[in-house]
């Protein structure tokens, strides 16, 4: 948990021209007494390709900080114009304003700045030697990006854990790496003998399909000659079934059929009797 906290910071001369200083509100929140002060920078990127030309243009120690909400006014130079590529003066750049505690930085906070011309005419063709005089900034204050960092403070226990944590176990523990190529390339093998098995037919197969295609001539007199004889019994019987029910079944089939709706009719009165 941080100590400090930072709550707002307002940018109050923006735009303004390049030559002006930069002037912030800051305000912050202290959960307890410090014992060091706080140090805030304010930092120009000059280029972007490298960080050689990044310039401090001011530093604040603010101390003794109380518990409590805390707000104070930070001033900074601008930029020396001989520090920066005369090709990276104009265009856009960032500024880092910084906040650390017994040189631990905790709390980051970035804006990105527009340098233009505010003549139309220098906008649209601007000369090989930049006009500083000419040049206003604008800062993006609506947009900062606020990054924070875990530090230690006055006591131990608010120093953040170590990371990687150790973990003596883990490092003594053998290395099973090996052991893992091993399952995989047994998976493997495996694999590929069941694809092998696969593709192989089974013995009498090739056999059974060769000798099919031989006898279908004979295959179908044999079933041509069987249907002809099941074309005779079922007539004949057909016809010694119909006698036999007009002699007499007629009467018992009936019988039977009326006795069983009399008996699924009551069950199913006892069915919505119960429900």
């Amino acid at each position: 948990m941080s100590v400090v906290t930072l709550l707002d910071v307002t940018v109050l001369n923006n735009p303004a021209a390049f030559t002006d200083p930069y002037t912030f509100k800051i305000t912050f929140e202290a959960l307890e007494n410090l014992q060091h002060d706080l140090e805030w920078k304010l930092t120009y990127v000059g280029s972007a390709q490298s960080s050689e030309h990044d310039q401090e243009l001011d530093s604040l120690l603010v101390g003794p900080v109380p518990p409590g909400t805390n707000t104070f006014t930070f001033e900074a130079d601008p930029p020396k114009i001989t520090t920066i590529p005369s090709s990276e003066i104009l265009g856009v750049t960032v500024i880092l304003l910084t906040c650390s505690y017994d040189g631990r930085e905790f709390v980051r906070v970035g804006y990105y700045v527009n340098n233009e011309y505010d003549d139309e005419a220098l906008a649209e063709n601007p000369p090989a030697k930049p006009i500083i005089e000419k040049i206003r900034r604008n800062i993006l204050a609506e947009k900062p990006r606020v990054t924070r960092f875990a530090i230690k403070w006055d006591s131990e226990a608010t120093a953040p854990p170590e990371y990687p944590p150790d973990q003596p176990e883990a490092d003594q523990a053998p290395d099973d790496e090996a052991a893992y190529g091993a399952e995989e390339e047994e998976e493997e093998e495996e694999a590929e003998v069941e694809a092998e098995a696969a593709a192989v037919p089974a013995p009498g197969e090739d056999a059974e399909m060769g000798d099919a295609d031989a006898p279908v001539k004979e295959d179908d007199e044999a079933s041509d000659a069987g249907s002809e004889d099941l074309e005779a019994e079922s007539s004949g019987s057909e016809e010694e079934d119909e006698e036999e029910l007009v002699e007499g079944d007629v009467d018992e089939e009936m019988e039977v059929e009326e006795d069983k709706p009399a008996s699924g009719a009551s069950a199913v009165k006892d069915d919505v009797m119960v429900h």
